[in-house]
């Protein structure tokens, strides 16, 4: 038995040696891995802290609601008292005023006498006749002159504060 116990403890320190061995390779690349340089990893961001924001209604238009809250500008909103300009809502309504502006064409132009007419194109494939003064879009827009290459125009559109403002834009000719 003692034989056996000798042959058995010379193996095992024979496979030992052998792993040592082996793993030599494997060793030696941690090694390198842990002598490496340290990377630095920059620390988090200070995050700001949230502001609340407050917000009073008094004397501004509520953005929830169609009404103002201050009932003198309300008051002004209704009366049309601020002096300014605004559109007639009592004439009757031309046929190319139920269209947006980028809806319509302007296909050509009429001359006759000094005086020029566009001719401006619906959705619906009807061509209208159009000189200074007549109404375009949804946005009460009249006519202010005529080019060869172009309609142009004045909207009015609401400012926010129940009053209207002016604002510029043209139909410019489409080439085909």
């Amino acid at each position: 038995m003692n034989g056996g116990r000798i042959l058995g403890l010379g193996l095992l320190c024979a496979i030992a040696s052998g792993c040592g061995v082996r793993n030599a390779d494997l060793h030696a690349w941690m090694d390198e891995v842990r002598a490496a340089e340290k990377v630095a990893i920059d620390p988090l961001p200070v995050l700001k802290p949230y502001e609340q924001f407050v917000y009073v209604r008094e004397g501004i238009k509520n953005p929830f609601l169609d009404t103002l809250e201050d009932p003198r500008l309300a008051q002004r909103a209704d009366t049309g008292e601020d002096g300014g300009i605004r559109p007639d809502l009592n004439r009757r309504k031309e046929a190319l005023e139920g269209y947006p502006l980028d809806a319509l064409r302007m296909v050509g132009t009429l001359g006759r006498d000094g005086s020029v007419w566009a001719l401006v194109q619906g959705p619906d494939q009807t061509i209208s006749r159009i000189g200074v003064g007549n109404y375009l879009g949804e946005n009460y827009g009249r006519v202010s002159q005529v080019e060869e290459t172009a309609v142009k125009l004045v909207e009015l559109i609401p400012n926010g504060t129940g009053g209207w403002m002016e604002r510029a834009a043209a139909i410019a000719i489409v080439e085909q």
